[in-house]
């Protein structure tokens, strides 16, 4: 395994043993940043679930309030009209299944991919291109609609998907460090919150065990987990 560098173990020995309240753990990663970039911030949270089970997955969106200060690029995969409207609310990439062939031959140049539901039968064979990028389009999370103006909307606002891992945890971002601890705070507190409220029913025991939060680079804070 790897050593930490030098500044990352600076960094790291500057965080004290403990849990942190959220805003002065959001203090301590910016105090503690040390790369030359505007690091993205993650939240983590290990939860009381267990994947395997379809009665135990944790998975949603929400539009982070002040958004993740990422440019977009959204790439619609549609017919007709839908084809206008995608143009009209900013899509970047917009094809049928000329698009769906160019993905299938290694195109990716896209951060996000919303698909209109009659043209899942020719997107769905892209499953092992896009899903272990986390780009294929799912009901669920509102990329599979006729609403491609509304998709294309949330997205481009800042729209987050938390999705929980075979091992029981969430990665999420929350925004730049540049956004100042006020922006940070209230864009973690939604995504927690979305989280919480999110909690399946078959889940027994505590739901959230623990939480994390660091920057790209920089070493993870321990977060007070608190049930809602």
């Amino acid at each position: 395994m790897a050593k930490p560098g030098k500044k990352y173990r600076a960094a790291a020995s500057k965080i004290e043993d403990r849990t942190y309240e959220l805003r002065e753990a959001l203090s301590t990663v910016k105090d503690v940043a040390f790369a030359k970039f505007d690091e993205t911030v993650e939240v983590h949270m290990r939860l009381g679930v267990d994947p395997r089970h379809a009665d135990q997955m944790v998975r949603g969106t929400i539009v982070l309030p002040h958004g993740l200060g990422k440019k977009m690029r959204v790439a619609v995969i549609a017919g007709g009209e839908k084809i206008k409207e995608a143009e009209a609310a900013g899509a970047e990439i917009i094809g049928g299944d000329e698009l769906v062939d160019k993905i299938a031959g290694g195109f990716l140049d896209f951060d996000a991919l919303v698909a209109t539901p009659d043209m899942m039968k020719g997107v769905g064979r892209l499953g092992k291109v896009l899903g272990p990028r986390g780009l294929m389009p799912n009901p669920k999370t509102g990329t599979v609609t006729f609403d491609v103006a509304k998709a294309i909307k949330e997205i481009k606002a800042g729209k987050v998907e938390y999705r929980v891992d075979k091992t029981g945890i969430i990665h999420a971002p929350v925004g730049k460090l540049s956004f100042g601890v006020d922006k940070l705070h209230e864009n973690a507190t939604a995504l927690i919150d979305a989280v919480q409220k999110a909690k399946p029913a078959a889940a027994k025991g505590k739901y959230v065990r623990a939480m994390y939060i660091a920057s790209t680079m920089g070493p993870s804070v321990s977060l007070t987990a608190s049930e809602k």
